[in-house]
């Protein structure tokens, strides 16, 4: 038995694997194609306003060195094949390799996105399930009416007011940045980076977690009329453990699956939100890769990722099978 469940996971894994991997190739493909469909000029960022009263050698001498003299086919096929061998390219504007940028901005990015992916999961989750045993109160109704309008608030807009109320007016958290410019250690240096991430996460919990409570809301209220929920109670067993062990298991799998979906929509308001507050991650670096055409880096950034995207999401349909035995059979 073990056995025949053991070749059926990897025969799952086996048909998962290449549709991941044709996704990942068409990213790849669109990645290179949207920036050049971007208007704007790359050589006139690069060389200036007075580019064009610049002599045409000066000019084909600056698009030979940044590789863009050949054509598009030309240009693609060293992309994808720079792609094989690890190689993200070299920036137009920074002048240094694409993955060493992105080796020093991922992991402020990785701990914004994942500090608030924990906090409004365990947050939401853990509101909804109070929520839902007290339904038909006011305090549901109010919460309710509290977290759609937080659902559809804009996270720019959260995060300029977090900015004005406590960065400028209490100045209780620095304006911007990830880290101050003074080179402390130990202790001191990650009580300075928590200072610095406490309202870019703040800002992304607020705009995620109407999300993750209506969800969990939602799962919660058809589990708890199901009849293992009653007879539970009927043995006198208290709410809390009837939520934590009955109910909040069985509504697990939207759950599960609504969090592993945002990890992609908390990247992308992770570049507004890293702009508002300059915070020194991958969605400022994208953003001025972005204003500046800066082609290798906007294309290296976006498939790192799309990678991440991706990998989360093949980490889902390994897990659902654990999480639900129905999605087994």
């Amino acid at each position: 038995m073990a056995g025949r469940r053991r070749r059926r996971r990897l025969r799952r894994f086996a048909v998962r694997v290449p549709q991941y991997v044709l996704i990942v190739l068409v990213a790849a493909t669109a990645n290179f194609a949207l920036p050049r469909l971007m208007p704007g000029n790359p050589v006139e960022l690069l060389l200036g306003e007075d580019a064009n009263r610049l002599p045409a050698e000066t000019i084909e001498k600056e698009l030979a060195d940044v590789g863009l003299d050949q054509p598009l086919l030309t240009q693609y096929g060293r992309y994808m094949s720079g792609l094989a061998q690890g190689d993200l390219g070299y920036s137009f504007r920074h002048r240094r390799a694409v993955s060493t940028l992105l080796r020093e901005r991922l992991p402020w990015t990785i701990l914004l996105v994942g500090t608030a992916l924990v906090v409004s999961t365990i947050l939401g989750v853990a509101l909804a399930a109070f929520a839902v045993w007290r339904r038909g109160r006011r305090r549901d109704v109010a919460s309710i009416a509290v977290f759609t309008f937080l659902e559809s608030t804009p996270p720019f807009w959260i995060g300029l007011l977090l900015l004005i109320w406590f960065g400028a007016n209490l100045k209780w958290f620095p304006l911007f940045g990830s880290v101050s410019v003074d080179r402390t250690t130990g202790l001191a240096r990650a009580g300075d980076i928590g200072v610095h991430l406490l309202l870019p996460a703040a800002t992304l919990v607020l705009a995620s977690v109407g999300a993750t409570f209506l969800l969990a809301r939602a799962s919660l209220l058809g589990v708890v009329s199901e009849d293992y929920v009653l007879v539970a109670r009927a043995k006198g067993l208290r709410e809390r453990t009837i939520a934590i062990r009955h109910a909040l298991p069985a509504a697990s799998l939207p759950i599960a699956t609504s969090v592993l979906l945002r990890v992609g929509s908390l990247a992308g308001g992770a570049v507004i939100v890293e702009r508002v507050f300059s915070y020194r991650g991958v969605g400022t670096l994208m953003l001025e890769a972005s204003f500046g055409r800066d082609y290798p880096l906007l294309q290296g950034g976006l498939f790192v990722l799309t990678l991440i995207v991706v990998g989360v999401n093949l980490l889902g349909d390994l897990l659902y099978p654990r999480l639900d035995p129905r999605v087994r059979r």
